[in-house]
């Protein structure tokens, strides 16, 4: 297992996402509504990183503009030293896929392909020669050795998730979003995914950036970062 890295070691780790100055605006008839005004801050490499924040505070769009999804109204990110700016949505589209991976709360798989292959698309697209192996061994880390060929119709809310699990990690990212992982699940299974989520972190050293308004969850990550309309609280 990666030993967890001391605030010393974080602090002086050059980070694999920085913020500055970060804003978004939408042009609507009454006028420019602003959703994130002068976001920022760094996150360090294997640390553990919460957003937080109620419904309509921004966190969904802090989430897609870190992730190169969207574009900023001002301000920038840089992601695994990166500048976002500078890529086109192709270039963005080539970063995430070699450095980022992606939980979300809806789980996302491909209806049409088993557990097996849902985990091993992201390796089939950028060309790896083995996908198979590797998507197999992440499949048996989160428990459905035994459900490789199951279509997401036949399983449950909490191993859909933990498919999507395994397909987030299968590409080992360096950064890895997790945006309401439980929402659509119940308590238990949601402490069981979280508890798969954390640990699966800490044996691979990827850092960790979790959405969420969980506030018992958010208190799982290293540091917290809250949202309210748009604006870091202090």
């Amino acid at each position: 297992m990666t030993a967890l890295m001391s605030p010393e070691m974080l602090a002086a780790a050059t980070p694999v996402l920085q913020v500055e100055g970060l804003g978004k605006q939408v042009a609507l008839p009454s006028g420019p509504l602003t959703i994130l005004s002068d976001v920022g801050f760094n996150i360090a490499p294997g640390e553990a990183f919460a957003i937080v924040g109620a419904s309509g505070s921004g966190k969904s769009t802090l989430l897609s503009l870190l992730a190169g999804l969207d574009v900023p109204s001002s301000g920038g990110v840089r992601l695994a030293g990166q500048d976002l700016g500078v890529l086109d949505e192709d270039g963005r589209a080539a970063l995430r896929a070699a450095k980022v991976g992606f939980v979300f709360q809806n789980f996302q798989l491909l209806p049409a392909l088993t557990a097996l292959e849902n985990v091993m698309l992201p390796l089939e697209l950028r060309g790896d020669r083995d996908a198979e192996g590797p998507a197999r061994e992440v499949l048996r880390q989160v428990g459905l050795g035994e459900r490789l060929t199951h279509y997401p119709r036949q399983l449950s809310g909490g191993e859909q998730q933990r498919v999507a699990i395994a397909r987030a990690f299968v590409t080992r990212p360096a950064l890895l979003f997790a945006d309401e992982p439980t929402g659509n699940l119940d308590t238990g299974t949601g402490q069981q995914i979280i508890d798969l989520l954390f640990r699966l972190n800490a044996e691979a050293g990827t850092t960790l950036v979790l959405v969420t308004h969980d506030e018992r969850l958010a208190a799982r990550c290293g540091r917290q970062l809250r949202l309210a309309a748009g604006r870091v609280q202090a």
